[in-house]
């Protein structure tokens, strides 16, 4: 049987694979490391300190994430072998399909775990903060950041993450001005920083009676949440509060009071707003993180330690400066211009199938072929 042999040399090949990415892993260490604080979270006195707690579990539930991955992939290995091992001794070809397709799944499984491997940055595993900004163009452009904010919530939603909105500024016709959101879950910043930066769309625009083509921008800003261990010196007197009535998606208290919070840094103009939660500490709250998260950033680019030193800098949302282009028409494809990955299905894309386009990314940058970002 050709479809065996090709099964059984496929097998051989995964087995050493699946062994080095176990060992990639630390997956004893890790058991080991799981144990140790699973004891200490059952001792006398853990809830006391909420903040150590919160650190504990925060590392349990990474650590799971790591052994229920590596678990299953050898789950799947092991039922490869037997239905090959079926096969071969019964004869029975009908089993083979049920082989080739667990082999298919644990070179998916494999994929996905070295990419695991590729995130070693200090932040990698904080929740992430996304911001999107219309460019120039009016409705075209404000539509465009929609369907980017549709993408990226479309994509977190499929990998299990949890998606909160922050702010949401409706445009004037159609799509969005500018909106924020934090995709919540272990190595959620880790897999979108890749995303940073200007997007450009060529399409027919609908917007248009004449159905010109026309070329649109919009930007995605991709920061990790911080926890209260990073310390960001914000003067209260460098910080002009502004309050106002929220407006778009948000739920049933939206309108009522002047609860949205937006926040300008004075010594670097930047601006945060929050306007999704119930009141306006929690609005002022979660902007103050967005402004902590946008300081930090900006420092790490700019290597200074100093807040009064950072001056801001914002890209131009235009030509010259995308990352990546999506063409709906005269024909599809998207490509991303730091890596050359592309993809001709527009559709499954815009539907949040960029997993192609991220581990491209964190490939090349492993590889010290794209400048730190």
């Amino acid at each position: 049987m050709i479809i065996l042999d090709e099964v059984k040399h496929d097998l051989s090949v995964l087995g050493p694979e699946v062994k080095d990415i176990g060992e990639a892993l630390a997956i004893p260490a890790n058991s080991q490391r799981y144990e140790e604080l699973t004891q200490k979270s059952s001792e006398p006195g853990f809830f006391d300190d909420q903040e150590n707690s919160r650190k504990v579990f925060a590392e349990m539930s990474e650590i799971k994430g790591k052994l229920d991955k590596y678990a299953e992939l050898q789950q799947l290995y092991s039922d490869a072998e037997t239905f090959a091992e079926l096969a071969e001794e019964m004869g029975d070809e009908d089993l083979l399909p049920e082989a080739e397709e667990h082999v298919e799944k644990v070179k998916q499984k494999l994929e996905e775990l070295r990419l695991i491997t590729l995130l070693r940055g200090e932040y990698d595993h904080n929740n992430a903060i996304l911001t999107f900004h219309a460019g120039t163009g009016g409705t075209e452009a404000q539509d465009w950041a929609q369907m980017l904010y549709r993408m990226y919530t479309r994509w977190a939603e499929a990998h299990g993450y949890t998606v909160e909105v922050l702010d949401y500024l409706d445009g004037d016709e159609a799509g969005i001005k500018s909106a924020s959101i934090m995709v919540k879950g272990t190595n959620a910043y880790g897999m979108l920083k890749s995303e940073n930066g200007v997007h450009r769309l060529v399409r027919i625009s609908p917007f248009d009676a004449n159905a010109r083509r026309q070329t649109s921008f919009a930007s995605l800003e991709v920061m990790p949440e911080l926890d209260d261990s990073i310390k960001i010196d914000i003067r209260p007197e460098d910080v002009e509060m502004q309050v106002y009535r929220s407006s778009g998606a948000g739920g049933q208290h939206i309108n009522k009071t002047s609860s949205a919070v937006r926040l300008i840094h004075k010594p670097t103009g930047i601006v945060v707003s929050c306007q999704t939660q119930r009141s306006q500490f929690q609005n002022r709250d979660y902007a103050y993180e967005m402004l902590k998260a946008k300081l930090f950033q900006i420092a790490l680019q700019q290597h200074k330690d100093k807040i009064e030193d950072i001056k801001g800098v914002q890209n131009e949302i235009a030509w010259g400066h995308q990352i990546r282009s999506y063409v709906f028409m005269p024909y599809t494809l998207v490509k991303d211009h730091r890596t050359g990955y592309e993809s001709g299905n527009v559709d499954a894309v815009m539907d949040g199938d960029l997993d192609g386009f991220i581990n491209a990314y964190l490939k090349a940058a492993s590889r010290g072929e794209l400048e730190s970002r």
